[in-house]
């Protein structure tokens, strides 16, 4: 056996189908937990994530040991991926497309995903995750900010906070008028760009 606990070639066989099937469930159990926390939020419980994957709630429970070590998991490539489209929109030539592309990305990444809306704006779960996550966040959106302040193209009194505020409104907006039109948040993004 290999130290990241896989057999080798030569090894006791009896535990490689066994890797193989415990990494299936593990994949199975973080696909329906993006499925179920993206759709019903955190309050959903391993139970559910558990009747979504088609495993026992004690397969779920052996491969995380609870709710909030699985929601730490699912959401860090989410984080990351947020971290990652602001240092990417610094990186942009046009400071005010810049800023609009992200405000953009963030809007539409909290008005799709209820579970991550949560995490990020209550920290219940993965609270190291959160604020690590904001502190990545807070000098690359700042930047953002300032690089079109000093283009002249964003009016002074905005602030690096003010970002986040929006993303949470429009996904506000999109979480009450989901079921008669979902995408509701893009027309008060415009607004609120004109406004900018």
């Amino acid at each position: 056996m290999t130290s990241d606990g896989a057999t080798t070639p030569g090894g006791c066989g009896g535990e490689r189908p066994l890797r193989r099937d415990a990494e299936r469930n593990r994949q199975r159990i973080l696909h329906a937990a993006a499925e179920v926390f993206t759709q019903r939020g955190l309050d959903a419980t391993l139970d559910d994530v558990a009747r979504q994957a088609g495993v026992g709630v004690g397969t779920v429970y052996r491969r995380f040991p609870d709710k909030e070590s699985l929601v730490a998991e699912l959401f860090a490539d989410r984080i990351n991926a947020m971290v990652s489209v602001a240092e990417q929109a610094v990186a942009a030539p046009d400071p005010w497309q810049a800023l609009v592309s992200y405000l953009e990305y963030a809007a539409e990444t909290m008005a799709s995903n209820i579970g991550l809306r949560q995490l990020m704006m209550f920290a219940t779960y993965g609270r190291d995750k959160v604020a690590y996550a904001r502190e990545q966040m807070r000098p690359v959106v700042t930047k953002l900010v300032e690089r079109a302040q000093e283009a002249g193209v964003l009016r002074e009194d905005f602030r690096a906070t003010d970002v986040p505020l929006i993303a949470y409104m429009l996904a506000a907006a999109a979480e009450y008028a989901s079921y008669v039109e979902p995408e509701v948040w893009r027309r008060y993004l415009a607004l609120i760009i004109d406004g900018l």
